[in-house]
């Protein structure tokens, strides 16, 4: 148990590890926990100035939406603290859970919010955490699932921070209550029907029974998993160094001669390094199981959010892309561009620039490769594309996508939406 005192302490301590002059968010849904954070938050920064804000993001999935925005609003107003309010569309179509598909708006709101070296605080105390362990476990999550949330990690150049992760829900109840602050209850917190409300409710109270500590208990081994992932996280990193460092591009014989866990436990860091989703179990078995494929085969494994290919004798991780699909003028997707300007075409805006060395002004075309193009090289005169792309080593899924600008009907340099901009340029152009 921990006192008014003790409570105020953790969260004066909190703030002194955010940097200096950021702002400090707070993650307001108007419950009792985000309501005692945001109380707690105040008043450090009143004793230590520091730029504090809350955020409030209303789902619009229930009739007590309102009511928790209301509450957030009177809240907000009383302690002096600028509340923003983000409405957003839950997309419950997308097959993820109302609960993920939730989490999923609440974090796009986060990152319209948040400044890079900004702050945010989450209110997510140490029953959570047991519960948050508990559904893990049954889910049959590894080591870093049974970590369950983390007491800080960096986020899209920001900072998640849980300052009462250690704190049980009693605490907070009881110090919420000797503080006479009012707040709201989601009516769903009492739906059974949902996984974590279950152990809540039935489980965890029941284990209590049994072993009074029980709560306590398991926070705690899920920070020792956080602990054991971190470790692993920094084998798999020295493993990576091992291997080149590039986390797209993995030679298959040095992968092939580490153990079968550390295969696994590589290919998710190399993913996670580029933020894309982790493949599941089933997926990056089979994965495993083509390392050995002949090398003419044409092997690719594909999951929500990322894919994997095999290619002269390296593996390759990385996030699914379609191919620029004719559109325009006939059946052929075409811009015309100043060699200036961001170029915006059906794979997204590149900042590239591109123009003679001699200053000479251009009107370029922009348009998928075709096929039979062909350069004027410095030292070797004209030359194929299709055979520079192979002497370049240019994966075949990457020539599918690559852009090729003209100066009237002649080719003049090769854009390649991923890795080096300009895969080639013609004699006399430079590009950026």
């Amino acid at each position: 148990m921990r006192d008014a005192s003790a409570l105020q302490s953790l969260i004066d301590d909190a703030l002194a590890d955010t940097p200096p002059g950021r702002c400090v968010w707070v993650a307001l849904s108007g419950g009792l926990d985000s309501t005692l954070l945001l109380t707690l938050a105040a008043q450090a920064c009143r004793r230590h100035p520091r730029p504090l804000r809350a955020l409030h993001v209303h789902h619009g999935m229930q009739s007590a939406a309102e009511d928790f925005e209301r509450h957030c609003r009177r809240l907000a107003s009383r302690l002096g603290v600028p509340l923003f309010v983000e409405r957003v569309a839950v997309d419950l179509a997308a097959g993820q859970g109302p609960e993920a598909a939730a989490r999923e708006a609440r974090q796009a709101a986060f990152a319209r919010r948040l400044a890079p070296g900004d702050t945010l605080w989450l209110a997510q105390h140490g029953d959570d955490q047991a519960e948050t362990f508990l559904l893990a476990a049954l889910r049959g999550s590894g080591v870093r699932g049974l970590a369950a949330m983390p007491s800080g990690r960096d986020w899209r150049g920001a900072r998640l921070a849980r300052p009462l992760l250690g704190v049980s829900r009693e605490t907070l109840d009881t110090e919420a209550r000797r503080r006479g602050l009012a707040w709201v209850e989601d009516p769903t917190n009492a739906d059974e029907t949902l996984d974590r409300n279950f152990l809540r409710h039935a489980v965890l109270p029941l284990l209590e029974t049994r072993w009074p500590a029980a709560g306590q208990a398991l926070a705690r081994s899920a920070a020792l998993a956080g602990e054991a992932d971190g470790l692993l996280e920094e084998l798999a990193g020295l493993d990576l160094e091992g291997l080149g460092g590039d986390p797209g591009r993995l030679p298959i014989t040095g992968l092939q001669a580490l153990s079968a866990p550390r295969r696994r436990l590589l290919i998710r860091h190399a993913c996670r390094r580029q933020d894309l989703p982790t493949p599941p179990l089933r997926r990056l078995e089979a994965l495993l199981h083509q390392l050995d494929a002949r090398a003419d085969a044409e092997v690719r494994v594909v999951w929500a959010g990322g894919e994997a290919r095999v290619w002269r004798g390296h593996l390759y991780l990385l996030r699914p892309a379609d191919a620029c699909r004719p559109a325009e003028r006939g059946d052929v997707w075409c811009v015309d561009w100043d060699g200036r300007s961001p170029l915006a075409t059906p794979l997204g805006e590149f900042p590239a620039t591109l123009g003679r060395e001699d200053g000479t002004p251009v009107r370029l075309r922009v348009m998928p490769r075709r096929g039979g193009e062909r350069l004027r090289l410095a030292g070797r005169g004209r030359r194929d594309l299709k055979r520079l792309l192979q002497e370049l080593g240019v994966p075949p899924w990457e020539r599918e996508r690559l852009l090729v600008v003209h100066q009237g009907e002649e080719a003049v340099a090769v854009l390649a939406p991923r890795g080096p901009r300009w895969r080639v340029v013609a004699e006399g152009w430079s590009g950026a």
